[in-house]
């Protein structure tokens, strides 16, 4: 089965995400010194990016 038209991506390159995965906002948050160990990873804060 092939994909609708509309939902192709146009120009083939991809913009830059505007959310972090969760995995990534552990990191930062580690990096950040907020990350207790044993917390768990469900229902973080938001976390903004360094840009």
């Amino acid at each position: 089965m092939s994909k609708h038209n509309s939902l192709k991506a146009k120009g083939g390159a991809e913009g830059k995400r505007s959310v972090m995965k969760r995995f990534e906002r552990v990191k930062l948050m580690k990096e950040r010194g907020v990350w207790k160990e044993g917390r768990s990873p469900i229902g973080l804060p938001k976390t903004k990016g360094e840009g």
